[in-house]
């Protein structure tokens, strides 16, 4: 057994198991061997059944009855039935799509039960529980915890797995222990150097893999996830390190600058810039003023001035003073997510740029008849050109600036002198995307990523290791705060009258929903929260008859989602019902007002980047938070939105309530829950970084790593992190 074979050759695995084990990536021995428990089973867990509520986790013993199987009435989804009693009481057990279960015991018999509690229609239950045969209870009828003859210290548990529609919990640990049990795991090779291992004491690869899938105690557990966290940061880190020193490799246009001709060009703007904006664009042209290509990753709240420094460094490339003239003839390429944004962008850079004679020009993807191709200078209004004139322009230099989408990147788009690429909120733009920048004489742009999305310093740190990270931590002068309230249910009718008079006065207004659809009523383990398209459909028949209700969800395609912000951008829709889908790269001014439906269900870093959609005009703005949840630590969670300076606080506040795996967008950067949790360690992020800069410092082509330059390869591609 090798750790390349696939699973299917030495076990026998189903159609649907293979389908399902697709959806979790696991296709071979070593794949099954990196999926780990998401917890364990464990003694601290156990519960008397009059104790449970929705949402716990728990372990709980009793004698099990009422066993059956049956199909839900709609989807025909197989189920299995029953019921546990204890001393203290009876919880009804739920197995979804695992019917067989309930064919595993016998009535009367004495089980352990592991799974989450959760709420339906007829109350709550126990949902995919794991279950165990027991000869006694550790739990008497006294209630205490243990009787006699029960050794705490043996019941460290079995390990929970994540499951999908096709794969139990229980398959992925009968699995994982036969490869165990082959003996093939101890002959495993430990690609982190043996001094790592020793200086943080961490176990070697063969040992962690057991001790993950196998704890005999807490103490092995937590090791094995030690070494598993730190090795994830550190492979991250070493990636970072060889991307930022093989861009760093390619010579850069320098850019020079004269101080009184920026200092002009600042002065120009409507409002002051802050100290943060001003130490970012100092920081940014003394990078660019070098032979190697700046990596910059500007962090700032929404309003906080981005765009602002943006256009500064632009104007900086083009007035550079290569040769002692006026005008050199580098360019700039500024990209954004969307085609809207990308357009309002371009309407920005027409104003900044006006008095200067830079033509500006703007191109995007869709082709379609709203977004056509634009260029603009001081002498005229924009016109609406061909894209092949365009393309001419940009490939001999004529248009010093242009703007768009990822079109920018095609290879129809040529750029006679590109010296600075700037990045509005693609996270990750990657190894492959900056190496189609990069011109056939070997000179690469400088670059500029931003994001307005809050972000913990440890995350930063790890996934823009090959970054320099600047923070704009201040707000311009004047700058109005959101008013923001959270409002149980019975204050809804307040809020909606509130919202009345914002949009008699011309006013617009969002309102977020957690889910696009209703669930299905068979599935009683769905969230009960509020979809998009009931409650646009409630607020249109009971509340806001008169006005138009526009929908947007991630389901939407594309040109769909773009029709349907342009027609919010133009007053064509008062009040947008939406997803979270419009987080990031929506700009309407005319919006006051946001609505957040069961709020607590978001993150703290998700729900002040929501609310920023209407930090974007000098019109007071009001931001709504709707709970449905009244415990006393739900609301003080959501009252940090109201008290927190900035999104930077906020975030590091949600990485230490919600845990790292729960943070909103996590899944996006490639790293696993077990990793994200280790970002919540600043001194294992920052051993992690310092040990990957001595790594490729002292061997910086890994000729003595051979294998550790290949998993960090294969990593690249399964994670997509570059």
């Amino acid at each position: 057994m090798q750790l390349s074979d696939s699973l299917t050759k030495h076990f026998r695995i189903l159609d649907a198991q293979k389908k399902a084990l697709t959806r979790l990536n696991i296709e071979t021995i070593r794949d099954i061997l990196y999926y780990f428990p998401t917890r364990y089973t464990n003694v601290s867990e156990i519960k008397l059944i009059r104790d449970v509520e929705a949402g716990d986790t728990v372990t709980v013993y009793g004698k099990i009855g009422k066993l059956k199987t049956k199909k839900a009435f709609r989807s025909k989804m197989p189920m299995g039935e029953a019921e546990v009693e204890d001393s203290s009481g009876k919880i009804k057990i739920m197995w979804f799509n695992q019917a067989y279960m309930a064919k595993m015991v016998h009535e009367g018999d004495m089980v352990e039960l592991s799974g989450k509690i959760a709420a339906g229609k007829q109350g709550i239950y126990l949902s995919n529980p794991e279950l165990k045969e027991k000869n006694a209870l550790p739990i008497d009828s006294h209630g205490s915890l243990f009787g006699q003859g029960t050794d705490a210290a043996q019941m460290y548990g079995f390990p929970i797995y994540r499951e999908t529609r096709g794969i139990t919990s229980r398959f992925i640990y009968h699995t994982v222990q036969k490869i165990i049990k082959s003996g093939m795991v101890q002959e495993i090779d430990d690609y982190i150097p043996e001094d790592i291992r020793t200086k943080y004491k961490l176990p070697k690869l063969s040992t962690a893999l057991i001790w993950i899938h196998s704890p005999q105690s807490d103490n092995d557990a937590q090791a094995a996830r030690k070494r598993f966290a730190f090795e994830e940061v550190f492979l991250i880190q070493l990636a970072r390190k060889i991307e930022r020193g093989n861009y760093e490799k390619n010579r850069s246009y320098p850019v020079l600058t004269d101080e009184k001709d920026i200092a002009n060009f600042v002065d120009r703007f409507p409002f002051k810039h802050t100290n943060a904006q001003t130490n970012a664009i100092n920081s940014s042209l003394k990078d660019m003023a070098a032979g190697h290509p700046m990596a910059r990753l500007l962090e700032g709240d929404v309003g906080s001035g981005k765009t602002a420094v943006a256009a500064t460094l632009s104007y900086a490339v083009i007035k550079n003073r290569p040769d002692g003239k006026s005008f050199g003839n580098l360019q700039v390429a500024y990209m954004a997510p969307t085609e809207i944004l990308a357009t309002q962008h371009f309407e920005n850079f027409i104003q900044y740029f006006k008095h200067t004679g830079i033509s500006v020009g703007l191109i995007t993807g869709s082709g379609c008849r709203k977004f056509p191709t634009k260029v603009a200078s001081a002498q005229e209004p924009w016109t609406t050109i061909s894209r092949p004139q365009l393309l001419k322009w940009v490939a001999n230099g004529e248009i010093p600036i242009l703007i768009g989408t990822h079109a920018l990147i095609q290879k129809s788009v040529k750029f006679k002198h590109l010296a600075l690429v700037i990045i509005d909120e693609q996270h990750r733009f990657g190894t492959m995307q900056r190496k189609q920048l990069v011109t056939k004489e070997g000179f690469a742009p400088h670059l500029l990523s931003m994001t307005a999305t809050p972000i913990p310093r440890t995350l930063a740190l790890t996934i823009y290791g090959d970054l320099d990270l600047t923070l704009l931590d201040e707000m311009p002068a004047g700058r109005k705060q959101v008013i923001t309230e959270i409002v149980l249910p019975n204050k809804r009718d307040d809020v909606y009258a509130h919202i009345k008079q914002e949009l008699e006065a011309g006013r617009q207004a969002y309102v977020i929903c957690p889910r696009i659809d209703e669930p299905d009523p068979d599935k009683e383990m769905a969230l009960q929260a509020k979809s998009v398209t009931a409650e646009a459909k409630r607020l249109k028949k009971d509340v806001f008859k008169e006005y138009e209700i526009g929908v947007l969800h991630s389901k939407m395609s594309k040109q769909k989602k773009e029709e349907v912000m342009d027609d919010f951008y133009a007053h064509k829709i008062d009040i947008l019902c939406a997803t979270s889908v419009v987080e990031v790269g929506v700009n309407v001014p005319n919006a006051t007002v946001i609505i957040i439906e069961g709020a607590e269900r978001f993150g703290l870093s998700q729900l002040h980047q929501l609310r920023g959609r209407v930090l974007r005009s000098n019109h007071q703005a009001y931001c709504y938070l709707f709970a449905e949840a009244k415990s006393d630590k739900t609301i003080e969670r959501l009252k940090a939105i109201k008290t927190a300076k900035n999104g930077f606080e906020l975030s590091e506040l949600d990485l230490a309530l919600r845990g790292a795996g729960e943070l909103a967008g996590s899944k996006q950067w490639g790293i696993t829950d077990l990793g994200m949790e280790a970002i919540k360690n600043i001194k294992m992020v920052e051993a992690a970084r310092s040990e990957a800069q001595l790594f490729v410092t002292a061997d910086p082509e890994f000729q003595k790593h051979r294998a550790l330059k290949e998993l960090i390869e294969r990593k690249r591609i399964e994670t997509h992190f570059e």
